[in-house]
């Protein structure tokens, strides 16, 4: 995701999205963040500020096309507390989805789905993609005032896996419990994310007696980046082994997907132009994925001294893109995906999404020489995704949190963020080679869309390709579809995310 007049924020979410700390595994296996009048302040503190309610469990069904579907539904939030003191640090709240006609629930997969930012909360994956209900997320829908109604959600994975969606401190209804500083910012950090996510599904898997199910994770965007790490966490220091993780939309590696170098441009020159030819089958887009890696590649690697280079980019890179050759050629051949979304679409006074392309929004100030517009996509999603998951969890899974709002993207997350060693350093290819190496039995599904230019196809493309066939090169699947960053809010991919999900989760391979 990408902060209002401010760097891109990596998402969502879809896509995609606050923070809690690496303290939470940390304090509850007996290390400590926090300080010594901290945990003073903790112990004092008898009743910890606004908990939240204990989980609600109502019985739900939907009609799917003449089949029905019949779940039980759990509404509620793992405690998460100091293992020294015993005080609450925070309650992260969950939304979860289990087939209630689906025999012994122990041997069912289950599948937790987080979202990205860091910021979003999950209820983009929820009722866009994966749960039980579903919100629009086309044509009219996006709008602020489009109505927020949930219909039954046709391409549900609820068909073949229990769901939980979990949201991260700082969003959803999470609440952080403490007035430590030390504890935020270990929260709001690259590495207590990880942790705090990674106890949260081991506690509640325990709570509800679920460790001898099939385990999967799905992520998008920055949840993408999450979900290997997570696993890895899991297997090494939380005792739970994953069976597979999804990647949707992902950021792979911080310094592919940002930055104006060689291999950055490269990724993005694909997905460019399938916005420029409204291309929904990447094999339309053979031609620029051969010609980026090879005379693209060279040129930029030459230089923008080096005249001729200029010119044959210039040149080609204006076909693809659709664009005016004298525009293209004052860039030097290089052209960003800000003026690119602005470019095609000024004469009309309209500016593209980041997030997918091919739509755009008429632009507040369409004389002045940038734009400063959020993104139109985005903004138009929050309201009625935001206002659809608390009439959902509050008024049909009767979860009483009184007056909270529902946090869908929280802005201050990011701007709070500590990256670690520096935002562009982050990658988690590294960890996706250490759990595909230590077990045989891990499955993992990466897709992108093709109109996405935050995280492009073609970027996760090129860095799954640089990992070993590990055995069986089929463990790893990689799937282009149409779309943008929330591909899913198209019909034709989200039942092409459906399908994908499916052979993940029942170990099959395209094809079988």
């Amino acid at each position: 995701m990408r902060e209002k007049h401010g760097p891109r924020l990596l998402a969502i979410a879809a896509a995609f999205l606050i923070a809690a700390a690496p303290f939470a595994s940390a304090q509850e296996r007996g290390g400590g963040a926090t300080s010594r009048n901290d945990q003073r302040r903790g112990e004092a503190q008898a009743t910890p500020r606004t908990p939240l309610p204990p989980e609600a469990v109502t019985q739900h069904s939907i009609d799917l096309g003449g089949q029905t579907l019949a779940f039980t539904a759990r509404a509620g939030a793992v405690r998460l507390v100091d293992a020294n003191s015993g005080s609450a640090q925070a309650d992260i709240a969950y939304v979860a989805f289990e087939r209630s006609d689906a025999g012994d629930a122990a041997k069912r997969p289950i599948t937790f789905a987080l979202n990205g930012g860091p910021g979003a909360a999950s209820g983009f994956l929820n009722i866009g993609a994966m749960g039980p209900w579903r919100l629009s997320m086309s044509g009219a829908a996006l709008a602020p005032s489009a109505p927020p109604v949930t219909t039954a959600n046709a391409e549900t994975w609820l068909a073949f896996t229990d769901l939980v969606f979990i949201d991260p401190p700082g969003t959803g209804f999470t609440r952080v419990l403490t007035d430590s500083d030390d504890v935020r910012r270990h929260f709001y950090s690259v590495s207590g994310d990880i942790d705090i996510l990674s106890v949260t599904i081991r506690k509640w898997l325990e709570q509800h007696n679920r460790l001898a199910s099939p385990k999967f994770i799905v992520g998008e965007s920055y949840g993408g980046f999450r979900a290997p790490k997570i696993a890895h966490v899991l297997q090494d220091t939380e005792n739970v082994g994953v069976n597979g993780i999804a990647m949707l939309s992902p950021v792979i590696d911080f310094s592919w997907f940002e930055g104006t170098t060689p291999l950055t441009r490269v990724a993005l020159l694909p997905a460019m132009t399938a916005v420029a030819r409204g291309a929904t089958d990447r094999t339309k887009l053979a031609d620029v994925e051969a010609y980026a890696t090879t005379e693209y590649l060279s040129d930029l690697l030459k230089g923008p001294r080096d005249k001729d280079a200029i010119d044959r980019l210039s040149t080609k890179v204006a076909g693809f893109l659709a664009l005016d050759r004298a525009l293209v050629a004052r860039l030097g051949g290089r052209v960003d995906a800000d003026t690119f979304l602005r470019e095609r679409g000024r004469a009309q006074q309209r500016v593209g999404s980041v997030y997918d392309g091919t739509i755009s929004a008429l632009d507040p100030n369409p004389n002045a020489a940038e734009s400063h517009w959020s993104d139109p996509f985005l903004d138009g999603l929050r309201a009625p995704i935001a206002s659809a998951m608390a009439d959902i969890t509050v008024n049909r899974l009767n979860w009483p949190v009184g007056e909270l709002r529902y946090e869908i993207l929280n802005n201050q997350v990011v701007r709070q963020w500590n990256w670690d060693r520096g935002r562009r350093t982050n990658e988690a290819l590294g960890d996706l080679r250490q759990i595909l190496a230590l077990d045989p039995q891990m499955r993992v599904l990466v897709m992108g869309g093709l109109t996405d230019l935050i995280t492009t196809y073609f970027g996760s493309k090129m860095l799954v390709d640089q990992l070993p066939a590990y055995g069986d090169a089929r463990r790893v699947r990689f799937e282009a579809v149409p779309g943008g960053h929330m591909f899913y809010s198209r019909d034709d991919a989200r039942a092409a995310l459906r399908d994908a999900g499916r052979e993940l989760i029942e170990g099959r391979h395209v094809g079988e």
